[in-house]
């Protein structure tokens, strides 16, 4: 069997959120996506990744926003990549799910943004459960800009936060 590629783009937000013990803080001071990875068992699965950036998502600017477009358009080719993950911070990822969907002109794989509402490190750590059906997903998706987490695929647009929920629903506007 052909092993199937994933790219997985890292840019923060609270799922890879360490703990500084000195200063008393969560913090994005380095990616752990390995970690997770090394927990998960992936048959036939090579997952590339690239840590684009390590930031909170309401610090994220346009100019970070442009950042993950362009890693994205470079990776968006169905015979190298069958699909890229973006973990990003739950606050501001529609933000970044319809920015990507405005400008990508017709995406040919599926990009999937997820991400936390409770760090990795943390007990009862949505995490690895969104990490996890982010790659499967990945490979039964169309083609599109998606947020997968709690059991749901969404594609953008229409996708928002519910913050009393604590995770994605499609907004009764779209």
């Amino acid at each position: 069997m052909q092993m199937r590629q994933i790219t997985l783009i890292s840019t923060g937000g609270t799922i890879e959120k360490t703990y500084d013990e000195q200063a008393g803080t969560l913090a994005n001071r380095s990616s752990i996506v390995q970690e997770m990875l090394r927990l998960l068992r992936l048959e036939d699965t090579n997952i590339n990744t690239l840590q684009l950036m390590q930031k909170d998502s309401l610090e994220m600017t346009d100019a970070d926003r442009q950042r993950i477009l362009g890693a994205v358009e470079l990776l968006d080719d169905p015979v190298d990549c069958g699909g890229i993950i973006i973990l990003h911070g739950t606050d501001t990822l529609c933000d970044t799910g319809n920015f990507l969907h405005r400008e990508l002109e017709k995406p040919t794989i599926p990009i999937i943004l997820t991400g936390a509402m409770r760090p990795f490190e943390m007990k009862r750590s949505d995490a690895l459960q969104n990490l996890n059906e982010a790659i499967f997903a990945s490979g039964i998706l169309e083609p599109g800009v998606w947020v997968v987490a709690h059991g749901r695929a969404l594609k953008f647009p229409g996708p928002i936060k519910d913050r009393q929920r604590g995770t994605f629903v499609v907004s009764e506007e779209a």
